[in-house]
C-alpha cells in the first residue's frame, strides 16, 4: 500500500532575527505605513528599513524551506483599537496564473491581534485556524487562502502590520 499526498497548505512563522547590524527599525516602518494609507497610495514608498526586512525574510525562507520568494505587491495597514478587517484574498480567481503564490504579514508593532486564516479539508469545509501576530513574528501561507485580521488592541493605540505579497519561483 502506498500514500500519496496530493495537496498541503502549510503555514509558515517566525521571529525576525537579522543579524547583528541589518536591525529591523520598526518605528520608521510604522511611519511609512501611515504616511502608505494617508497617500492612499497604489505603491508602498521604498525604505531601507523595508529591504532589509523583505531580503532577511526571503533568504530565510529560501535557507529553512527551501523555496524562493520574489516580492510581487507591498502593503501597509495600522488597524485601530477593536478593529476586524473585511475577509481578505490575496489571488485573482479569473486570472491564478498570473496570481501571488504566498501572503506574509509582519507584526511591526502589534498588541493582542489575530490571524484568521480559513480554510477546506475534503468535506470539513470553512474551516479556521487562529494564530496570533506578535511584534517582530511573520506568518506566510498560501494566497489561496481567505484571512482576516482581528485586533483587540487597547484604545488609543494602532497595529501595524506590514503585508508582502510573494510570488515563488
Amino acid at each position: 500500500m502506498k500514500k500519496e499526498i496530493l495537496s498541503e497548505i502549510a503555514i509558515y512563522s517566525g521571529e525576525v532575527e537579522p543579524p547583528e547590524g541589518f536591525e529591523i527599525n520598526r518605528e520608521s516602518l510604522a511611519l511609512d505605513v501611515l504616511t502608505f494609507q494617508a497617500k492612499d497610495s497604489k505603491d508602498f514608498p521604498f525604505s531601507k528599513t523595508l529591504d532589509v526586512l523583505n531580503t532577511y525574510l526571503r533568504e530565510h525562507i529560501n535557507l529553512k524551506y527551501r523555496f524562493q520568494l520574489i516580492s510581487k505587491n507591498i502593503r501597509g495597514t495600522a488597524y485601530k483599537s477593536k478593529e476586524t478587517s473585511f475577509p481578505l484574498l490575496n489571488v485573482d480567481p479569473m486570472d491564478l496564473i498570473h496570481s501571488a503564490d504566498y501572503t506574509l504579514l509582519y507584526g511591526i508593532e502589534v498588541e493582542k491581534c489575530s490571524v484568521r486564516i480559513l480554510y477546506d479539508d475534503n468535506r470539513n469545509t470553512g474551516r479556521v485556524r487562529a494564530l496570533p501576530l506578535e511584534t517582530n513574528k511573520f506568518i506566510l501561507f498560501p494566497s489561496t487562502q481567505t484571512y482576516y485580521i482581528i485586533n483587540n488592541n487597547r484604545a488609543n493605540s494602532l497595529n501595524f502590520i506590514q503585508t508582502i505579497i510573494y510570488e515563488s519561483i
